[in-house]
């Protein structure tokens, strides 16, 4: 049973403005480890959200406030502000919502047996958009949807996000807060954008945060993964476990200041795989979030997807 990889060519035309860090050369930076892995990782086009699925996380104002701003865009050299830090282009919506069809679609592809591992290697990132806020480079909450999609499509009970995102998701954070049966777990670096994700941030018991001060390094990060959040999501046995697959917290980053090192990434990706056979019957659905330095994002991602695959 081969492991399944979303991709399509929209993530990587989806336009930024010059010098932005979340630019098209992270997929092309990617490109070389995806075809390496090709024997073993089963390619998939990713489809396009339907309007439904986002409706799981977004409401309609939302929606048609996003379809209207990103959808008249027509030119890539006057691109369109949504917040301070997240544009769009031409091929912006488009890349989008194909990132949350791939969420979804890999839902599918566990729930129906195909594989025990996906990944979804599509821009723009998902984990900051808030249900009627685009913010952080992203315009749809990917790993929410998911969650949502898998819950109502699959009658799952439990469902939990594991975040290792340098940066804290507080748009899977928004969409989760008041329900019980959705978990979310993170570590990231505080105080550091987008100012949430403090340890007293519980919701109603579901939502646990471990931040880490600047500096910090692969020691303890795995620390906090090991002692406190993974012991956490082993006692809500979810059914699913989604993990938002940020990067920077990696030493070479440069929009943050954690030392951690491409062995711990796959360390932790071990650790979780061991949390998935305990609890949701292996199951994994993995979506890149963020990583600035090229290098390190295609180094990082590499073992990753190896430790997925093995």
């Amino acid at each position: 049973m081969h492991p399944i990889l979303f991709t399509h060519q929209s993530a990587e035309k989806h336009q930024v403005p010059r010098g932005h860090p979340e630019r098209p050369e992270r997929m092309q930076a990617l490109g070389p480890i995806l075809a390496e892995r090709a024997t073993i990782w089963q390619s998939e086009i990713a489809p396009e959200a339907r309007h439904e699925q986002l409706q799981l996380v977004h409401p309609d104002s939302y929606l048609n406030w996003i379809y209207e701003q990103a959808g008249a865009v027509k030119d890539a050299e006057n691109l369109v502000s949504l917040d301070p830090d997240t544009w769009a282009g031409p091929d912006s919506l488009t890349a989008a919502r194909r990132g949350a069809g791939a969420a979804c679609a890999g839902v599918d592809r566990l729930m129906g047996g195909e594989s025990l591992r996906v990944f979804s290697a599509m821009r723009p990132p998902g984990h900051h958009a808030e249900p009627e806020k685009a913010m952080g480079f992203c315009l749809f909450s990917n790993a929410a949807i998911a969650a949502e999609y898998a819950r109502k499509t699959y009658n799952l009970t439990r469902i939990a996000v594991l975040d290792f995102d340098v940066h804290h998701g507080n748009g899977t954070q928004a969409a989760f807060y008041g329900d019980g049966d959705l978990y979310y777990a993170s570590t990231h670096e505080m105080p550091l954008y987008p100012g949430t994700g403090a340890a007293d941030e519980t919701g109603c018991g579901n939502i646990f945060n471990h931040p880490l001060a600047a500096g910090a390094g692969g020691a303890e990060f795995l620390a906090a993964w090991r002692d406190v959040l993974l012991p956490a999501m082993l006692a809500a046995k979810p059914d699913l476990i989604i993990i938002s697959a940020g990067f920077d917290a990696h030493r070479a980053d440069p929009l943050a200041t954690l030392t951690v090192e491409t062995d711990d990434f796959a360390a932790l990706t071990d650790d979780i795989i061991q949390l998935a056979e305990e609890t949701s019957e292996g199951r994994i659905l993995s979506l890149l979030e963020g990583g600035y330095d090229l290098t390190a994002l295609a180094n990082s991602c590499a073992v990753h997807l190896d430790r997925l695959s093995a």
